[in-house]
């Protein structure tokens, strides 16, 4: 999946008009809002569809999302940074058009007397 246009017209070359480009996604808004905890794992999953009169990015957001991704999965298709990502997810998780969740954690292993108390009790079978 391909990003959108970064390009500002051909009259610019590339690269230029890329801070401003990103001001106006965010609005000038840095950070996250509400104390949302994001970070590069958290996993995104849409709750909605897209709606004609949205931000790009927050409808490229929502499409993307419509099976779990993590933030730096949706800021790498987006081809756009970690911080401008963070804001545009804050936006849509207090519309409530995201879920995010914190990444299956894995649990510690069992006990190894356990393990072979099991394959001891299967090998007798």
């Amino acid at each position: 999946m391909t990003g959108p246009d970064r390009g500002g017209g051909s009259e610019q070359g590339q690269g230029e008009g890329i801070p401003e480009r990103l001001y106006v996604i965010t609005r000038g808004r840095s950070g996250l809002s509400q104390g949302a905890a994001l970070d590069l794992v958290t996993l995104i999953v849409s709750r909605a569809e897209p709606r004609p009169e949205m931000q790009p990015e927050h409808a490229a957001i929502l499409r993307l999302c419509r099976f779990p991704l993590s933030v730096a999965e949706v800021s790498a298709y987006l081809s756009l940074p970690f911080s401008v990502v963070t804001v545009l997810l804050a936006d849509l998780l207090a519309d409530e058009r995201v879920q995010a969740r914190a990444p299956v954690q894995l649990t510690a292993l069992p006990d190894v007397a356990l393990l072979e108390a099991v394959m001891h009790g299967l090998q007798r079978l």
